[in-house]
């Protein structure tokens, strides 16, 4: 082709020149209309968001499914599966059971017959996410308990209906620019053996051997296995037309880490198995209050069972919770090495939340490994702030920034905290010092340090390089026009 048409291949290449050009061109406008957005004694608030709106996010990769469902969408399932809101409690009772305690008509409600009650309706979705409570208009119960009490509410419903609520969050995903979620989405399966509970709690307890009993005898239950394949095939029928070339989740399990030491490794390891049969399960996640007293006392016992299971499932990726601790939530030496542990025994890939890094007994060691290691930090701006009350220079954001650590900015309970990842960008864009390339890099970050397979992972990021040259030029043509001079 080159010897037969030379005219077309310098044609074709000056083309080429000419496109690489304009999406330059395109690229540093872009970059100067946000420095303008954040420069000043004030950030341009209203355009950031405008801005971050359209912004092609790559991922969301520290999301809660349960707490990404808004208190709305539970309250529409609450007939559907056959409850009532108990008008006292605003819990969710089923009605055969209302019935069955003999109770008296209007004391538990259908979902019209809540909404129809605006003010109950107000102090419903109070009481299921954290509305109003900035603005003092909701109940005051501290904001750590108002926040995990929310689970409480809606529990009952949380894991029924789960392919329309995924496919509420894609279509929720897609109006902002989002291309991947990988959502932490049902607990893992798990059941209690109270002798192993019994030695684990007994000083000098080896505690391998302990955990190699246990695992064995779990390989060998039949049940066990079998809430396994239920488990799978959950995922499966729940993320039925999820998937498409627009958008694509996957899962994490995840274990609670309140419960006795039994269930959680027992949770842990179905959850460890659960991700080496499925693509789909692309990692293990252990949640709930770190502050809890079970989580607090347990916590380096937990890490030990994650080194154990690693052990035997090495290419199960995980990401843990760690840190999520401020000043006077817990003894100070309670903050001195939930961060380490997790990395350094555990094995992390990428660390949820990390706030209290700065209190860390080997802080510049972790911040050094995470940069050496590639192990991200999942950013939680809204989060962070709402329930241990760390924002804006508190945060040690700007810590993993300047030690080289890669950051992801992701929603955590979107639903809960009535957020979005364009809120979270809005964020961090007006809190802390930053550029367009920054930015621009976190999105790529949020599928670079995903949990995806290589080959999605590159397809995802290919289609983001398309749909950042689109933005691009849709934000230098629109400041073409508003810096046009006037006729």
């Amino acid at each position: 082709m080159q010897k037969k048409f030379p005219c077309l291949m310098i044609a074709l290449a000056l083309a080429g020149g000419a496109h690489a050009a304009t999406a330059a061109s395109n690229e540093e406008v872009t970059k100067r209309h946000f420095a303008a957005l954040v420069s000043g004694a004030q950030p341009k608030m209203a355009e950031l968001t405008m801005f971050f709106s359209m912004m092609p996010k790559g991922g969301d990769l520290h999301h809660h499914y349960s707490g990404a469902i808004y208190a709305e969408q539970y309250l529409e399932w609450v007939d559907k599966q056959h409850y009532c809101v108990d008008k006292a409690t605003y819990q969710i009772v089923s009605v055969p059971a209302a019935i069955a305690a003999g109770r008296a008509k209007g004391t538990c409600l259908s979902s019209a017959e809540v909404i129809a009650d605006n003010a109950m309706y107000r102090e419903l979705l109070q009481r299921w996410s954290i509305k109003d409570f900035s603005n003092h208009g909701a109940l005051q119960s501290p904001p750590d308990r108002q926040f995990f009490d929310t689970f409480g509410y809606f529990g009952p419903v949380a894991s029924t209906n789960t392919n329309e609520g995924l496919l509420t969050l894609k279509q929720r995903a897609i109006k902002e620019n989002l291309a991947y979620i990988e959502t932490i989405f049902e607990l893992a399966p798990f059941t209690q053996d109270a002798d192993f509970d019994q030695k684990v709690a007994q000083p000098g307890t080896d505690l391998g051997a302990q955990m190699a009993a246990l695992s064995a005898t779990l390989e060998r239950d039949a049940g066990f296995q079998q809430n396994i394949a239920n488990y799978l095939a959950n995922v499966k029928t729940s993320s039925a037309g999820v998937d498409d070339a627009q958008f694509s989740m996957r899962y994490q399990a995840y274990v609670l880490r309140f419960l006795s030491p039994s269930q959680v490794f027992s949770s842990m390891l179905a959850g460890f198995k659960l991700a080496s049969q499925s693509p789909q399960v692309v990692g293990v996640n252990i949640v709930g209050a770190e502050n809890f007293h079970v989580s607090m006392r347990d916590y380096a016992l937990h890490m030990q069972m994650f080194k154990f299971l690693k052990a035997k499932y090495p290419s199960v990726k995980l990401a843990l919770h760690a840190g999520e601790l401020a000043l006077g939530m817990v003894p100070p030496e309670g903050l001195s090495f939930h961060i380490s542990d997790a990395i350094e025994v555990a094995g992390a890939d990428r660390i949820g939340h990390g706030i209290d890094l700065a209190h860390e007994t080997k802080a510049l060691a972790i911040l050094q490994t995470m940069r050496e290691r590639g192990i991200p930090v999942e950013i939680n701006l809204t989060s962070n702030e709402f329930i241990a009350g760390v924002k804006n220079a508190a945060h040690p954001l700007d810590l993993y920034r300047r030690h080289g650590v890669p950051l992801v900015i992701s929603t955590d309970d979107p639903g809960v905290s009535r957020n979005n990842l364009s809120g979270e960008y809005v964020l961090f864009a007006s809190r802390y010092k930053t550029d367009y390339a920054e930015v621009k890099k976190l999105s790529y970050n949020s599928l670079r340090y995903s949990f995806l397979a290589d080959a999605d992972k590159q397809r995802l990021i290919k289609q983001l390089d398309g749909r950042f040259a689109a933005f691009e030029a849709a934000i230098a043509a629109a400041h073409k026009k508003t810096t046009a001079p006037k006729p």
